[in-house]
């Protein structure tokens, strides 16, 4: 984000804890300095579905309104390493309407990637094994009828992770969220929070 997104920037993640909007409350939310580090419970999760045959709407997303032309920016410390330990970037209209962006471990390695739900949902990822033990900031852009979601580690250019499809008409909300689907304890730390201009361009 430019110096004038900065500027209109709305939010940061002190305000957005003070919002106090949780989809689902975590274990624990703990200020640490300038992080917020939130502690999932075991058994969190979003998916409706599609292959496992679950509806899962138990995630820890703590969400704000988003604009129908707005960013958002979610940055956390990749350091996890178990099997669906997740992290990243929420976007909701309702239960059956809504998008996950970040990062997930799955077989073995941490995967950069996208759940796009309309009523059922599909996964895409990537695997990203070099971005472990960095900061991961994650980028919804909301624009028209596409989200455009890219990522990257530390200051590296941002690699596109997803064009998505969301209704223009829907109101939506965004913010940070984990998620535990297997076990007690996952922590992560948020160290960024912030949002300004959608995306100029695709490309």
């Amino acid at each position: 984000m430019n110096t004038d997104d900065r500027k209109r920037s709305r939010s940061g993640l002190e305000q957005l804890l003070a919002m106090d909007h949780w989809t689902n409350e975590p274990a624990d939310v703990a200020v640490e300095g300038d992080h917020v580090v939130v502690t999932a419970r075991k058994g969190s999760d979003a998916w409706r579905h599609t292959s496992y045959g679950f509806v899962h709407d138990s995630e820890h997303a703590l969400l704000e309104p988003l604009g129908s032309s707005e960013a958002v920016e979610v940055s956390f410390r990749l350091d996890y390493t178990q099997q669906f330990d997740q992290a990243g970037v929420f976007l909701r209209a309702s239960d059956d309407q809504w998008i996950k962006a970040g990062v997930e471990v799955a077989d073995g390695a941490p995967q950069v990637g996208a759940v796009v739900t309309h009523t059922t949902s599909d996964w895409s990822a990537s695997p990203v094994p070099e971005w472990m033990g960095t900061i991961v900031t994650v980028r919804a852009s909301r624009d028209g009828d596409a989200v455009t979601i890219r990522a990257r580690a530390g200051d590296e250019p941002w690699r596109l992770v997803r064009v998505a499809h969301l209704d223009p008409a829907f109101a939506v909300e965004a913010g940070i969220f984990c998620a535990s689907p297997l076990r007690e304890g996952l922590r992560v730390t948020f160290t960024r929070y912030r949002r300004g201009s959608a995306d100029a361009s695709l490309h």
